[in-house]
């Protein structure tokens, strides 16, 4: 059987390729045997690259974006994330949104590390979406027992923050208080941060309610803007 030929986005992407990044990126992303990201392979792409590329292919087709999803490089699957970012945000019915919701939720087995999660899940699954299915869509993931399902559902409910209802997230970080991961504790308390910004006697009240049984990383990146006699007075009760 003849080999299937390299998709142009993964071309794009091969021809930036930096071998010192590429090098470093399995460290940072915690790719090792065990780790989280146990086995992804990496280009060595940044970020601001990847997403210019993006940019280069707008319209790309579910299959496209499916062989994408699969490929083996984490810079393919985070740019195929951006492109269908982009399709979901330029959605002019709610069918077509619908659509990319769906998509995005069959292909979450790919979206298989922290900044996977967090460049799309509040974006794709937005207040539009989570405003009529919020109960049970997060409920689903947060009960998975799957570290990047669990992931998507506290940063899903960023889409929320920002239409100021706040209760889903304040739940799920409840919920999650007892998190055995550092990759929850870190969301839950970037959540958090963003509901005080947006209301901070919401936050806290939610702090007074838990602050002592919170994981430190989870408070930590809660009051992270908060003056410094205000962060110390927290974290001398956790």
């Amino acid at each position: 059987m003849p080999n299937r030929p390299i998709h142009p986005v993964k071309i794009a992407l091969s021809e930036q390729r930096d071998p010192e990044k590429a090098k470093f990126f399995p460290r940072f992303f915690k790719s090792g045997p065990g780790q989280y990201g146990d086995g992804d392979k990496f280009l060595g792409v940044t970020v601001p690259v990847q997403r210019k590329i993006a940019k280069q292919f707008p319209e790309l087709s579910s299959n496209d974006l499916t062989t994408l999803l699969h490929d083996e490089y984490h810079e393919v699957r985070l740019t195929a994330l951006f492109i269908l970012t982009g399709r979901y945000q330029k959605a002019k019915s709610v069918k077509e949104k619908s659509h990319w919701n769906e998509f995005y939720l069959a292909h979450l087995d790919q979206v298989n590390n922290w900044d996977l999660v967090d460049a799309t899940a509040y974006k794709i699954l937005g207040a539009e979406w989570l405003r009529t299915k919020q109960t049970h869509s997060l409920d689903d993931l947060a009960n998975s027992g799957h570290l990047w399902r669990e992931r998507v559902a506290v940063i899903a409910s960023f889409a929320l923050i920002k239409a100021h209802q706040f209760e889903p997230t304040l739940q799920l970080c409840e919920r999650f208080l007892g998190h055995q991961h550092d990759l929850i504790h870190k969301a839950t308390g970037w959540m958090l941060r963003e509901v005080g910004k947006a209301d901070k006697e919401t936050l806290v009240r939610f702090l007074t309610e838990h602050a002592n049984k919170m994981p430190r990383t989870m408070l930590r990146y809660a009051i992270e803007k908060m003056p410094k006699l205000e962060r110390e007075r927290w974290m001398g009760r956790s």
